[in-house]
Parts: C-alpha cells; structure tokens; sequence
C-alpha cells in the first residue's frame, strides 16, 4: 500500500495568529527568537498578521488549498502560528498529537481546529495521542522534530529537548516509519547547543534534500543522514549554518495548480542562498517566497513552521 505514498500535498492548515508575540517560554532553547523592544505587542501582533495574510494570498496564488482557521483569544497562545509542532496528518485518516515542551504552547491544540478540518471535507479515523509524555516531561513536537520522508517510509529525528528517542522511536512504530535519528548542534555563545528543531535544519522534497550537514557534529551520524536520503535518490543541497540562521533549512514543498510542485520560503532564507544553491532547487521545483520577518524574529520559527500539511482522505 505504502507504494502510492504522495511527499508532497496541495492542502495545508495555517492558524492566523491573534495574540502573536516572543513567547518566554519556547525562548529558554529556541535560540532564534528575538525581543523586538521598539515595538509594542499589538504593532507585533498587527505586522505578524500582515504578513501571515501575505502569504496565505501567495499561497493560494499558486493553487494551494490552505485552510485557516483563527486562533481565539480564550487562552494566551503567541505560538498559535506554529500548528505543525502539534498536528500531523496522514494518508490513511490518522492524525498525531503531540507533547509540547512550552505548557502555553499545550493550549493550542484544539478540537475546533481539527473539525475545521473535517468540515473542509477531509476524514479522520483515528487519533494517536502521544500528550500524555507532558506528565513525565517528555516531548515530541511532531512535524518540527520530525522530518518525513512519506514516499520512502523514513522518519529523520535531530534529537533535542523537545525530540525525545524512544517517543520518536514509538511514533515510527505507530506509524510505520523507519527511524534516522542524530544530534544536530548550531554554536550560541562559542559553545555547541542542541538545535531545538530537525525543521529548522532539514526540509526533504520529492527529489532533493536541503540539510545543514555541518550541524551533526558526529561523522558516523552524518555519514549515516547522507546514506538514507542518497539511498532514496535525494540530491543533498547543502547549507550553512549562517543559512540555518536565516531559516534556510525551514522550508516545504507543496504541490499547486496543475500538479506542479513548489518548494516554500521566506524572503530572508531565499536572500541567504548562493545561486549555484537555488539553481540547484530549481532543477527539482519552483521556488516561491513571502516575507516573514516579524514571525521570524519574535517566534524563532518560519515558513515550514506554519503550515500543518493535510495528507487525510477526503470524505
């Protein structure tokens, strides 16, 4: 069955943000966040929806069906722009749920979103729900830990605090996924520290992988990444880490109109790339990016982060 597996989707779930900001609690390991001090909150709230609003058009543009659903002011969730780090879905109706590391970043996942789900037409069978870890402070942030390769049934997991081995190893069970699992570090302060997501360093395509090879410190394990996804035909498009900064790792490819695949950036990590690296991708897909500075800067997080992908069976 697993022959028919797709990479790629044309739909996405994106939650536009309502009370966006730098959350305190992701800050302490997401070394990427930044405090923007000239701005008040609602200016950041304001201009993270702006540029939300942006690229949802761009989106769409191109022919992806993106579902939106709002966040509600009910609970203080400034992550709430995040929803892959809590969701996933796959081809055969199932949906994960995962443990989140922040206790703010708990209160995001709700079941109002998942019906938005279904009634944009979509079934869910059956729910695997890992969140009972949170009581044993053990986490697992779905699609931001882990990096699928669906056609090829592998799962790639930069081990971190909120990438747990043995839950990771539970999911690629549940889920029937081989495990690829490594260290990836990125250097704060002079010293090298775990990076908080494989996403951030990581992005695999149909075709091609994007991966920061200089962040797994340790060779066997770099050797090993390189063997699987050359195993399964990726052309390996290296990045630095100063790429990595300017989350050029946190990118998706997703599929528009007419079949036609495109992988998806933000403005600053398409600035970061060399040309022979873009003309590298451009052989594999289209490229399209949209400017995300402001959700960049206070959530650490970008354009991968922000779109759940929709692989469920439509009813």
């Amino acid at each position: 069955m697993f022959n028919t597996m797709r990479q790629i989707t044309d739909t996405i779930l994106m939650i536009r943000p309502i009370n966006f900001r730098m959350n305190e609690q992701t800050a302490v390991n997401n070394y990427y966040q930044k405090v923007l001090d000239n701005l008040l909150p609602e200016t950041v709230n304001a201009k993270a929806q702006q540029e939300f609003d942006a690229y949802v058009e761009r989106l769409r543009g191109i022919g992806v069906n993106v579902i939106v659903v709002s966040d509600t002011d009910e609970f203080d969730t400034p992550d709430s722009i995040f929803p892959n780090n809590w969701v996933s879905f796959h081809e055969n109706g199932n949906i994960g749920l995962y443990p989140m590391f922040a206790e703010n970043r708990r209160l995001e996942r709700r079941e109002a979103i998942l019906e938005s789900v279904e009634e944009a037409g979509y079934i869910i069978e059956q729910v695997v729900d890992y969140t009972d870890a949170e009581e044993e402070e053990i986490f697992l942030e779905g699609t931001g830990s882990i990096i699928l390769d669906r056609a090829n049934r592998k799962a790639y997991c930069a081990l971190s605090p909120r990438a747990d081995e043995e839950l990771f190893i539970e999911f690629c069970e549940d889920f029937e996924f081989f495990p690829v699992i490594f260290k990836a570090n990125q250097t704060v302060n002079n010293e090298r520290k775990a990076i908080y997501h494989t996403n951030v360093m990581m992005c695999i395509g149909e075709t091609f992988a994007v991966i920061c090879l200089a962040s797994i410190d340790d060779k066997k394990e770099r050797k090993n990444v390189i063997k699987h996804l050359k195993e399964n035909g990726k052309e390996i498009i290296d990045i630095t880490e100063e790429q990595v900064n300017n989350f050029a790792g946190n990118m998706l490819q997703v599929r528009g109109a007419n079949n036609q695949p495109y992988l998806v950036m933000s403005a600053s990590a398409y600035k970061s790339l060399t040309e022979n690296q873009i003309s590298a991708l451009e052989k594999h897909t289209k490229i399209i990016s949209s400017s995300l500075d402001t959700i960049e800067a206070c959530g650490g997080g970008s354009a991968r982060c922000m779109m759940a992908e929709v692989f469920l069976p439509k009813a």
